[in-house]
């Protein structure tokens, strides 16, 4: 007898049955439950266990919509980006971010082999992701002549090429204006929700700071006073916010994307959704001014200058673009954070680094000669992700073009620079474009802005690149699919290979 014969039989046994039999056979399915749930709060304690439960429920939940799936890519992104599996007495513990993605991945793949999805999308982007790809295994495979291979490393790498794919799958998977708003709403939530947690952790006594962000540690977070970090990691120097992305650097350039990404729906006439209904008072969008004073705060007491100015460039670039109000209302933003007392010491300490004067910015630059003198050595292919080829030199350096021209040489760092290029320009056509939607222009305007911010913060830090932050590495590509999504024609329904045509009552073309 087949399992399936004798299943059927089981259940009209069950259901066919006498209320007594129906009562009995409930009672004995909650038995087994419990003695199951009991055994794994008994063997993992209740803080895995419930984290092993709320993964499983997520992982098919996930595998049911793609739409679920981008909302934990985004919420893991911005909000647990170190997290691992709970899983005690493993050796290989995978991340939350791989995952989602591997989710992701095979989910579209199942799509794909079942033929609902009959058309699947390509970019003029393409070839330069598909190309970096290439040249990033060419590097990896050079880089093993100069250092050992270890399991980390390998995990390491494939993250790095499943964040390339992720350009793919998004462009495949985020198929109509209704999917392009949800994942953009979603992550201009989850950027608020970062920012909130952070001014909060900042303000609230030392002590329950550091007792409720070691309440990670079964995720793979670290616990104690580890989790606190002082500028300059100097204990006399102010407390740098990290929310819970142990790393304020990185969670200044996420917020500086989230940012750049919501700034535009502060003048839009026609914002998205989790906008549209809120006060509009002077031209502006209170609940966008909502949504944006936590990251901007938050920004600015994890102390990240190269983030900041990172989103002061990606603000210019919609100014210049489209909305000039922008400039005064940073210009008066600016003005009244210099007259609160306490930003005076941040005023220093950002001039200190624009001239070189304090210790993080005279660390820099020693890092930008060492990378130099690496680079001249091997110019063409780099030295890998595996170490360095003499002790003379390092793997490492606070600047993203510098560490991608040390992994991959100058032929990678060309295919990066023309992968982000065209995704600029493809962004600036759809922009010139007749007849653009005013909520699809300030989605666009967004994206520039957050291409833009990442590609200034990257002159002085790395992470966007660095495959110990595969979530920054993920969120870049993410931006970067979800942009040229945004230039090709979309209905409710689908995704068309027409372009952006003129209908009445849209917005003409851009001030140029």
């Amino acid at each position: 007898m087949t399992r399936e014969a004798l299943l059927g039989r089981l259940r009209c046994w069950i259901t066919t049955g006498s209320p007594a039999r129906q009562t009995a056979a409930t009672i004995l399915v909650c038995l087994a439950v419990g003695v199951a749930l009991g055994a794994l709060f008994g063997v993992l304690g209740p803080l895995v266990a419930v984290a092993l439960l709320a993964a499983l429920t997520g992982g098919i939940l996930m595998l049911r919509s793609t739409r679920i799936t981008f909302v934990a890519l985004i919420a893991v992104i911005c909000l647990l980006p170190f997290g691992t599996l709970p899983l005690p007495g493993v050796g290989f513990t995978p991340t939350l971010l791989d995952i989602i993605l591997v989710v992701l991945l095979f989910t579209w793949l199942f799509q794909v082999a079942r033929k609902k999805q009959q058309h699947l999308r390509g970019s003029v982007l393409g070839p330069s992701v598909m190309t970096l790809m290439v040249l990033a295994c060419v590097s990896f495979v050079i880089g093993l002549t100069f250092g050992s291979i270890t399991t980390s490393l390998v995990r390491q790498f494939a993250e790095l090429l499943l964040n390339y794919v992720l350009f793919f799958l998004v462009l495949n998977t985020v198929r109509s204006r209704q999917d392009l708003e949800q994942v953009l709403t979603v992550l201009i939530l989850a950027g608020c929700v970062a920012g909130t947690v952070g001014v909060v952790l900042y303000f609230l006594p030392e002590n329950l700071t550091i007792r409720l962000l070691s309440m990670l540690r079964i995720f793979g977070y670290p616990s104690g006073s580890d989790v606190m970090v002082h500028v300059e990691s100097n204990p006399e120097l102010p407390f740098r916010a990290t929310s819970t992305s142990i790393n304020p650097n990185v969670l200044g350039g996420m917020l500086a994307l989230v940012g750049a990404l919501t700034l535009p729906q502060l003048l839009s006439t026609d914002p998205l959704s989790l906008f549209r209904h809120g006060p509009r008072r002077w031209g502006l969008n209170w609940l966008a001014v909502v949504a944006l004073g936590p990251m901007v705060s938050c920004l600015l007491l994890s102390y990240s200058r190269g983030a900041m100015v990172g989103l002061a460039a990606g603000m210019l670039s919609i100014a210049l673009l489209r909305y000039r109000k922008l400039l005064l209302l940073g210009l008066a933003a600016g003005v009244f954070l210099l007259l609160l007392p306490q930003m005076q010491w941040y005023l220093a300490h950002f001039l200190e680094g624009i001239q070189g004067e304090d210790l993080a910015t005279q660390m820099r630059f020693g890092e930008y000669k060492d990378a130099l003198i690496l680079i001249s050595r091997y110019p063409w292919f780099g030295v890998g992700f595996a170490g360095a080829p003499s002790i003379d030199v390092y793997i490492g350096v606070s600047n993203m073009y510098l560490l991608v021209a040390e992994e991959m040489g100058m032929f990678g760092l060309t295919a990066f620079l023309v992968a982000m290029g065209l995704a600029l320009r493809e962004l600036l056509r759809g922009l010139r474009r007749t007849g653009i939607e005013a909520r699809l222009e300030s989605m666009m305007l967004g994206f520039v802005a957050a291409l833009v911010a990442a590609l200034v913060t990257g002159v002085f830090d790395h992470y966007f690149v660095n495959i110990n932050f595969q979530h920054a590495v993920a969120l870049l590509w993410l931006i970067a699919g979800l942009g040229i999504v945004s230039t090709l024609r979309l209905s409710s329904s689908g995704l068309t290979d027409e372009n952006l045509s003129s209908t009445p009552g849209r917005v003409d073309t851009l001030p140029r």
